[in-house]
């Protein structure tokens, strides 16, 4: 199965937030690369949200390009065979931290949001960090740092926001 039909599958499963995943079904079924970064048009990106909820705290990162307090993600890669590895492999990546666990029952949301490239169609996943996990910054990032859910409002956007209540609900 290619990435683009795993896509298809997991958007077809995921529940709520149907406008937007129409869009997102739209999207593919118009553009067959439209999970690589080169569909100028837009593409399917995935992230993951690192959380700790032993320690009611989540790991951002500050983004290099786009300067801002994240959730850890990006481009799809060749070498992913699925949304959920993709998301995976993006966490581990820019969190340095091994061990990641996705949450189970899929996306927690979909979110839609322009970028310096594209649009960006992101599925965005949680992840829960294994005890003890230590960070460590990746190139993509200024920093990465841990914030108590409290804090999350202050330091980043309400995209990153409605997925940390998405999260939390899911916990």
């Amino acid at each position: 199965m290619s990435l683009h039909d795993d896509a298809l599958l997991v958007l077809k499963d995921h529940r709520g937030q149907d406008e937007l995943r129409q869009v997102y079904l739209d999207h593919l079924a118009s553009h067959p690369d439209g999970m690589w970064k080169a569909c100028g048009d837009g593409h399917v990106t995935a992230s993951a949200l690192v959380v700790d909820p032993s320690r009611d705290r989540v790991l951002l990162t500050l983004h290099k390009k786009m300067r801002m307090w994240l959730q850890m993600g990006g481009h799809c890669e060749p070498v992913d065979e699925t949304l959920a590895r993709a998301a995976l492999r993006e966490a581990t990546e820019e969190s340095g931290i091994e061990g990641l666990d996705l949450l189970p029952g899929g996306p927690v949301r979909l979110d839609r949001h322009s970028t310096p490239c594209a649009w960006h169609l992101d599925v965005q996943y949680a992840a829960l960090a294994p005890a003890g996990a230590v960070e460590t910054i990746s190139d993509e990032s200024l920093d990465l740092r841990w914030f108590p859910y409290a804090e999350v409002a202050d330091v980043t956007d309400d995209s990153v926001v409605r997925l940390l209540e998405a999260t939390r609900a899911r916990l």
